[in-house]
């Protein structure tokens, strides 16, 4: 493996055992890219005995870690309470991508909320990048971020769409991003496979495990305590919450839970509401710059309009990271590789041959509506989770959302909050089936270019 490991910009408790991680010793036991190529990053203990806070954070991932780390700048005392490790789940095996806006868009929130529920959403869809860039800077984050993503159409209709999601973010004020067919399109991503697309500059991409170590590392300077290998069992919701684990519990006055598809049984209730579902990567072998520049003149990540789209992005020591596929209720394919590897040469067929390096699955939290839920199950328990596959800069955004709630900034926080929560068809016993019929029938559609 020949991934550049740096360490982060931020390193407190420097006295804790470093770990170097390579594909041999991957993180928690994940072979991912992301775990090979991660910035040294400390051990943090197990919860043992009982603590106390201002607010504890349930799930250090990009929301859990976001809220922390917003709230320890505001001044609270929090602490952080981790099943597996900073990054574990769905936050350090993404594709990376800074993808502006939702998994559904702004136009069916005003069919199915109105119009002032259309012009919040729109008001806030660029925040979390605007977040990301921020904490990169402020806190000198070590995570690869490049600007640019793009969204590419195979087909008339699919493009004519795309031009209509174009002229809906101008007509909310992001008048960045454009539309371009053709040679132009192709002076972004040099692929046979496309007609045009929809380009973004203030979209990008980055190593998403060194993100969420960076914000952890900024996070601890603060005063914040993260506890690991500490999966919540459950949370007493009263006036003065407690979170338990099978050795310990943290007493606060405010909890959020922030576990998404890998909550299991801290809160039932909670993660009965979304559906876990799988999506694979792989990272190619060392394919080295000059190769990569043809591909991706302008370094722009992509990914198609697809219901179930193909992503991809180089990476910075010079591979192809690509991903696509999903599977209703989290579980993982045969073989990755044999799932991804047809899509790719599809993309790229002078790539038919590469090697793969890398390849796993994580999982992501869906909900019925696709857009996130975010509310109270009591007084003093928050809770934000279904980012439906649109989470990197989302849950950067409605980080802030909780830490404003507990600060009593309210306004925000109940755009999402007011949302009615809608179940599966089918129930938690067949919600997988009913999923599984429903991506048939869009797949179709996207067999169709429709």
């Amino acid at each position: 493996m020949n991934a550049t490991t740096t360490a982060p910009a931020s390193a407190p408790n420097s006295d804790r055992v470093i770990d170097t991680f390579s594909p041999a010793s991957p993180y928690a036991g994940m072979p991912t890219y992301y775990a090979a190529s991660a910035n040294p990053t400390p051990r943090r203990p197990e919860l043992l005995g009982e603590e106390r806070a201002d607010i504890c954070v349930v799930g250090a991932g990009f929301t859990g870690m976001g809220a922390a780390l917003e709230l320890a700048e505001r001044g609270y005392k929090v602490i952080v309470v981790e099943g597996e490790r900073v990054g574990w789940g769905a936050s350090g095996r993404n594709g990376g991508q800074l993808v502006n806006g939702y998994s559904r868009r702004m136009l069916e929130v005003r069919q199915h909320y109105g119009a002032e529920a259309e012009k919040a959403f729109g008001a806030m869809a660029l925040e979390g990048q605007g977040i990301i860039r921020e904490r990169v800077a402020k806190y000198g984050i070590a995570c690869d971020l490049r600007a640019g993503n793009a969204i590419m159409a195979m087909s008339k209709p699919q493009l004519k769409t795309l031009a209509e999601r174009t002229e809906e973010w101008h007509r909310h004020g992001h008048t960045q991003m454009f539309l371009a067919e053709g040679a132009a399109a192709r002076e972004h991503i040099n692929s046979d496979r496309y007609i045009g697309g929809m380009f973004d500059p203030i979209g990008g991409h980055m190593h998403s495990l060194n993100y969420v170590l960076g914000e952890a590392a900024a996070f601890e300077s603060l005063g914040g305590r993260i506890f690991e290998y500490s999966r919540v069992t459950h949370v007493d919701r009263g006036a003065e919450p407690v979170v338990h684990t099978a050795k310990g519990k943290v007493r606060a006055n405010k909890v959020l839970v922030c576990g998404n598809a890998y909550l299991g049984d801290a809160a039932p209730d909670l993660s009965g509401r979304v559906l876990p579902v799988s999506s694979q990567v792989i990272a190619t072998e060392v394919l080295g710059d000059d190769l990569l520049e043809t591909l991706f003149p302008t370094n722009y990540c992509i990914e198609d309009i697809r219901y179930i789209p193909d992503y991809y992005r180089r990476t910075a020591d010079g591979r192809l990271l690509y991903g696509g596929g999903t599977i209703y209720g989290g579980f993982d394919p045969a073989s990755i590789e044999g799932k991804i590897l047809p899509q790719l040469h599809q993309t790229f067929p002078q790539l038919k041959g590469v090697k793969v390096d890398f390849q796993w699955s994580g999982n992501f939290a869906l909900t019925m509506t696709r857009y996130p839920q975010m509310g109270r199950v009591s007084d003093s328990v928050y809770f934000s989770q279904g980012d439906s596959g649109h989470g990197v800069t989302t849950t950067q955004m409605l980080g802030r959302r909780l830490a404003e709630a507990i600060d009593g900034q309210m306004t925000k926080f109940d755009v999402f909050a007011s949302l009615p929560y809608i179940p599966f068809v089918g129930g938690k016993l067949f919600r997988v089936p009913y999923c599984v019929v429903g991506a048939w029938y869009y797949g179709m559609r996207d067999r169709l270019g429709i």
